[in-house]
């Protein structure tokens, strides 16, 4: 039926009526030993009970309305972090505070729907005066309330803290989202304290070793005029620096640059550290610890050649660019006296060559396995290259030569490629190549096809293989240079053409890792408050990833104390979540075993401590200022709590919502309705038993 009683349901309950009405009539229109006004009764319960059953078939519904009233609701947020407890002003009393937050808290209850949270790198419920937070994340709390209250009845939000937030966001957006007035309690000390400290120590994670490195220091004094300090650097405990930074003004900022050596491999932990003043307010913030790694990866890149190219200079200079490789150049008879093992990459431009033997020394290469490149140009010996290996294979169909343009393989993934490096590829010019037909035993990936003229082939010019385990790369075509020249003539510099050799050598030159058990932290170093975590791989034979067997872990920190873990299986991986653990240097050691190997696998991470809240030492009362104008609050000192519950008495905002919940509900649900039915049907039966009329 419809939302209200229409036409054809005042049809519907005549008809019923009429119903009942008739086949109570046929029951009790004859005589009977029942006296005439019992009969009359009886037909008038029959006639109710039959109509009321056939009512019930038409599935009438009914309309039910209640109502809900929601108090307002007022929260109180207390920010509980380190720099809330550690920075008071003169005279702050902490416990009385507390007791008047409370106390606040008791008498709002009695009116209003409270909810109490506590805030610092995590969101709690209930106050917390512990003031054990790392962090200060107000915008974790506004989105939590936001969530939570959205379109909910706030009537206000008291939030006490110091106004320093160092992780998140700014919460004012969230806050406003819940359409309340936002009242904050405005804790800390916004006087300057004597203090000295290192706001920021940045420097690259990764040097390469025997290089210089620069780390810049941030250096922050106030109230410190006319003092000193020392900054002091130590390489995992050994001093490598130290100079004297004076303090000239009351308010100085200063960003010291400090030039340091990477003489040893592996990762090392340097700490920062300015000495204190006398009265300084915090000495937690005069540090900071930075991991650096030291590593060796420059590779020795050599070109050996039959004769000079200008290929050959273009190459090299490319190539040179990377301060990572090392480039030679040895041509002719000086090959004989080049020990191969020495180089990460040979490339063998147009060797072996008409007019120059290197057979012992491509054989010697292929023998050490080391990656090459061959460029073909047209003083290669095709011959000699066709006999030295058997995995390409170039046959002359003209002796002639011919010019090739470049043309991207789009489907390749070796290289990330922008549009605007694609398109100046392809307008090089064309390379002097020999006329040959290129046959391949074996994968390989095209990172070029030839391209004549504006017909585009299917040929390749640039392209890698692997050939016995040896990653080797072919380029058909000599002209390099003219490549160099062509984008430089457009006034771009050399930038893609250079781009271009340094992915070839990259790609050429990095080691496949053959390593069958890897494991690795999540990141290094982690923060204090971070979940340390681990991934691991463990490979069969044929290097299939296999998560059968278990594996253990030991974690020791620089005290010597073990942490004793095993991972969890992850699709065909393994992973550990490891908790929270103490700020410092920990080295590990992964074992496990694979039928009747056994494997291991170390390293070392860097948890660092979090300073994060001594940082800054100055309440920032402003933003609280600006967070309660946008939302018609009020900024009160610690002192005034009870003006708070004044204001919100008094307060428009504040008010009880009646919600009016309507829905509409079949008749037949009603039990009501039945049992009414069975006594109408009951007494009817009783009175005809007791009269004799059954």
């Amino acid at each position: 039926m419809g939302d209200s009683f229409t036409f054809y349901s005042f049809l519907a309950l005549l008809g019923c009526l009429f119903c009942g009405t008739f086949f109570a009539w046929l029951l009790y229109r004859r005589p009977s030993a029942l006296t005439p006004r019992l009969n009359i009764i009886l037909a008038i319960f029959r006639g109710l009970s039959l109509s009321l059953i056939l009512w019930l078939l038409f599935s009438p519904l009914i309309r039910q309305i209640s109502y809900t009233l929601e108090k307002p609701i007022v929260i109180i947020a207390q920010d509980n972090s380190q720099s809330a407890g550690t920075f008071k002003p003169a005279g702050f009393d902490s416990e009385r505070y507390r007791k008047d937050l409370q106390q606040l808290n008791k008498d709002l209850s009695e009116k209003y729907d409270v909810r109490r949270y506590s805030f610092s790198d995590q969101v709690t419920s209930g106050l917390d005066f512990s003031y054990k937070g790392n962090l200060t994340d107000a915008s974790a709390l506004a989105g939590r309330l936001k969530d939570e209250l959205i379109n909910r009845n706030v009537g206000a939000v008291i939030l006490a803290t110091d106004g320093i937030f160092n992780r998140g966001g700014n919460p004012a957006a969230d806050l406003v989202a819940l359409k309340a007035p936002v009242y904050t309690i405005a804790l800390g000390d916004t006087i300057p304290k004597k203090d000295v400290l290192i706001t920021e120590a940045n420097a690259n994670e990764l040097v390469y070793l025997d290089n210089d490195f620069t780390v810049e220091v941030q250096v922050q004094a106030y109230q410190c005029q006319h003092l000193q300090t020392k900054l002091t650097v130590t390489e995992d405990g050994k001093l490598v620096h130290e100079e004297s930074v004076s303090l000239d003004a009351n308010l100085v900022s200063k960003n010291i640059p400090v030039k340091l050596k990477a003489s040893k491999l592996g990762q090392h932990k340097y700490t920062l550290v300015l000495s204190p003043v006398k009265g300084e307010v915090s000495l937690k913030n005069n540090s900071q610890q930075l991991v650096i790694e030291v590593i060796d990866d420059r590779k020795k890149v050599l070109i050996a050649a039959a004769g000079p190219h200008p290929d050959i200079a273009a190459l090299r200079e490319a190539i040179s660019l990377n301060k990572r490789y090392e480039v030679s150049v040895v041509m002719n008879e000086e090959l004989q006296h080049i020990d191969p093992k020495a180089y990460g990459l040979v490339i063998l431009y147009q060797l072996p060559g008409l007019s120059g033997d290197a057979s012992v020394f491509i054989r010697q290469l292929r023998l050490d396995k080391i990656p090459l490149w061959y460029i073909i140009g047209a003083q290669s010996n095709l011959s000699q290259f066709n006999q030295q290996q058997a995995l390409v294979n170039l046959s002359l169909y003209n002796t002639a030569l011919q010019y090739t343009y470049s043309d991207i393989n789009k489907s390749s993934s070796a290289f990330d490629l922008n549009e605007p490096a694609r398109k100046t590829i392809e307008n090089f010019d064309p390379l002097q190549a020999p006329a040959v037909q290129v046959k391949v035993s074996g994968d390989f990936q095209t990172i070029l096809n030839q391209r004549i003229g504006k017909m585009k082939t299917t040929l390749p010019q640039l392209f890698f293989a692997n050939d016995n385990g040896i990653k080797t790369g072919y380029l058909l075509g000599e002209g390099l240079w003219k490549w160099r020249l062509s984008e430089a003539r457009d006034g771009n510099g050399t930038t893609v053409f250079n781009e271009l050799i340094s992915k070839i050598v990259q790609y050429l030159s990095v080691k496949d890792d053959k390593r069958k058990f890897i494991v690795h932290p999540f990141k290094n170093p982690f923060d204090e408050n971070e979940r340390i975590q681990f991934n691991a791989t463990l490979y069969n034979d044929s290097y299939v990833p296999v998560n059968t067997p278990d594996v253990n872990i030991q974690l020791i920190d620089e005290h010597h104390k073990v942490y004793n873990f095993t991972f969890s299986r992850f699709e065909s991986a393994y992973q550990l979540d490891a908790g929270i653990l103490p700020a410092g240097n920990y080295s590990y050691l992964a074992s496990t075993a694979l039928g009747i190997r056994k494997y291991t696998a170390k390293g070392s991470l860097f948890i660092n401590p979090l300073v994060a809240e001594f940082q800054q030492t100055i309440a920032n009362h402003h933003l609280l200022y600006q967070l309660s104008s946008q939302t018609n609050g009020k900024v009160y000192p610690p002192a005034q709590l009870s003006t708070i519950k004044a204001e919100l008495l008094k307060s428009e905002h504040l008010k009880t919502l009646s919600y009016e919940d309507r829905k509409y509900a079949e008749l037949i649900s009603a039990k009501w309705l039945f049992g009414l039915i069975l006594i109408l049907l009951s007494t009817e039966w009783f009175l005809r038993k007791r009269n004799g009329a059954l």
